[in-house]
């Protein structure tokens, strides 16, 4: 098995991103956050920082905030990457065009052997890695919120992902004390398109008025054993993430992905779950 990557990117320092820097830096990485500017660069830092906090007040940090921070560095534009990356993990926006924008920049800042890996929850990893000009060094890396209590790291593989990318992904995902899934590249691979499908229906009770969100959330939770409510989820997830993944498996799945008119009202009214302070439910 190989070791901890020496050396990761993460191109995006938003709520994901933060949290995959995190757990690669508190497994001992050097880890490179790019930003666009300098404003949210030091917002992202922030984010590592304050989620170092909460783990070290779990217990769940064996070593000092400090010591692993200072494995986190931010830098502005993606040709600052080391070229000497093992790995880079982009996770910016559910967009195509700036995810394809992102990795056909970063693969040309970084050496040949580095491997790249999108976290989309969603969008293909094929058309992703068709503009690339080394698709067998790709894969999806789709890492779940928050990511570092979360036990899952999802890995897609396309046609042309390299049979050493993928274990080196397990052997990656494993030593961040994480277990891996692989599936192959499909419509918002097994994660997505399950659990999008049932916080859509979930949506529409609410719109039919068959159950109030907290009763609905309950059932899953209490019958089910589901840690947390399909629709507590959307909420953290964010209900425009969850919008736009919606109209991309409609276009691709069918009918059975239409977003709900409840959803699309929230979205258009700025409810957009926790980081607006409301959505299904109110955030202080």
């Amino acid at each position: 098995m190989t070791g901890v990557p020496k050396s990761v990117g993460v191109i995006g320092g938003g709520r994901m991103g933060a949290g995959i820097a995190q757990v690669f830096a508190v497994a001992g990485a050097e880890v490179t956050v790019i930003e666009s500017d300098e404003k949210a660069a030091a917002a992202a830092r922030d984010r590592v920082a304050l989620g170092l906090r909460r783990a070290a007040e779990r217990g769940a940090l064996a070593e000092g905030v400090e010591p692993v921070l200072e494995r986190v560095r931010t830098a502005c534009g993606v040709e600052s990457l080391p070229q000497s990356a093992d790995l880079v993990v982009e996770a910016v926006p559910e967009d195509a065009a700036l995810k394809t924008r992102m990795l056909t920049a970063a693969e040309a800042a970084v050496g040949a052997d580095t491997v790249l890996a999108t976290n989309t929850s969603s969008l293909s990893v094929t058309a992703l890695a068709a503009v690339l000009e080394r698709p067998g060094r790709f894969l999806g890396m789709h890492f779940f919120n928050p990511v570092p209590a979360s036990e899952l790291v999802e890995l897609v593989v396309a046609p042309e992902t390299a049979e050493e990318t993928l274990g080196l992904a397990r052997d990656w995902t494993r030593l961040l004390g994480k277990k891996d899934v692989v599936v192959r590249d499909s419509p918002g691979f097994a994660s997505s398109r399950l659990g999008v499908l049932l916080g859509l229906e979930a949506i529409r009770m609410v719109e039919e008025g068959v159950a109030e969100p907290e009763a609905i959330d309950d059932a899953m939770r209490l019958g089910y054993r589901h840690p947390m409510g399909p629709l507590k989820l959307t909420d953290l997830v964010g209900l425009d993430v969850r919008l736009a993944i919606a109209e991309y498996l409609h276009s691709t799945l069918g009918d059975r992905f239409e977003p709900p008119r409840l959803l699309r009202e929230k979205v258009a009214r700025g409810e957009l779950g926790r980081k607006s302070g409301q959505g299904f439910y109110a955030w202080s």
